[in-house]
């Protein structure tokens, strides 16, 4: 047996021992993935064996590394119910996203930068908002959880404001909570367009900004509900918002986002939940995740024509952001 077979096996009965020879002495590496595609973290995580698990995360085993079926050893320990090795993997997540960012860090559904995609075109459809690509920008089947995340940021009235109109589900369902304002900014030139021919400038409680959020901070004010949905930019364009939130945002308002973050993954979904509320808790405020069902709006041909799935989790986590009480 070579020795990375003997780590694997180590591993998998949950020997530290041996485990922590095959490492020091014998310098095996723990990077390493046997015939069925598993590394020695995947065993000690789908046994439950977390010293092992610390044991090879401290030599530097990698957390996200995925097998022949995109299961990371967080998914094994998750699957299998090992909280204890579950929750040094989440951690060991956290702590290298915060420094490296090794995971893809696409907010929503694309792979382009938002850049190409206000130049691109778009089609509209009964159910989905795509680009030329055929990727889904918006789909129907989000309605209801648009319709949650409006209930989250106008649930203290006043002054709302959303960050990317696309369908506009969510734009629908603030209107029926009747805000004194509603702000919307929308960057792509077909989506404004369609937003002034289906009426959208003549309300009287709507003020339309075209561009970028970038670009158009000196026209912001402070609200007392934000929501926050661009297609086509990354974790780090999310993090820059947050960074505004203090200005943005008033004492006591709600910020949401759409949580589309690793929504292929269920482990690393919930390190990327982890990471935004340690983040946020940085900047003072504190993040409830709810968790609502969606398996049953993603049933029959919900994606028929569409390229790839942006979404294959049973359970979204709607999250609901508001300044800390110590930080008030």
């Amino acid at each position: 047996m070579e020795r990375g077979e003997r780590l694997c096996e180590a591993a998998r009965g949950g020997d530290a021992a041996a485990v922590r020879i095959l490492i020091e002495e014998e310098e095996v590496d723990v990077t390493y993935f046997d015939g069925e595609g598993l590394t020695p973290l995947m065993y000690a995580a789908k046994h439950g064996h977390a010293g092992v698990v610390k044991i090879l995360l401290d030599a530097g085993a990698p957390w996200n590394a995925l097998s022949p079926s995109s299961l990371s050893a967080g998914d094994f320990a998750m699957d299998s119910g090992h909280q204890e090795a579950f929750d040094l993997l989440v951690n060991a997540g956290v702590q290298a996203e915060l420094v490296l960012g090794t995971i893809a860090r696409t907010v929503r559904k694309a792979d382009s930068s938002d850049e190409d995609y206000l130049e691109d075109r778009v089609t509209f459809s009964e159910d989905k908002l795509m680009d030329s690509d055929r990727k889904a920008v918006m789909m129907a089947w989000e309605k209801p959880l648009m319709e949650a995340h409006a209930k989250a940021v106008c649930s203290g009235g006043g002054h709302i404001l959303n960050v990317g109109f696309g369908m506009g589900l969510v734009d629908t369902a603030i209107q029926q909570y009747a805000p004194i304002r509603h702000t919307i900014i929308e960057a792509h030139p077909e989506v404004y367009d369609r937003m002034l021919r289906t009426g959208w400038g003549d309300k009287d409680n709507v003020k339309i900004i075209f561009g970028r959020w970038q670009d158009v901070l000196s026209r912001l004010e402070s609200y007392d509900g934000i929501f926050f949905d661009t297609y086509g930019e990354y974790y780090e364009d999310l993090r820059e918002f947050h960074q505004h939130l203090p200005a943005l945002l008033k004492p006591g308002g709600i910020y949401s986002f759409f949580n589309g973050l690793c929504g292929d993954n269920a482990f690393f979904h919930v390190v990327y939940c982890q990471l935004v509320s340690l983040e946020l808790g940085n900047l003072g405020y504190s993040t409830q995740f709810i968790s609502l069902p969606v398996k049953d709006c993603l049933g029959g041909e919900v994606w028929e024509g569409v390229k790839q799935k942006y979404w294959q989790l049973d359970t979204y986590y709607l999250p609901v952001c508001q300044l800390s009480d110590d930080s008030e």
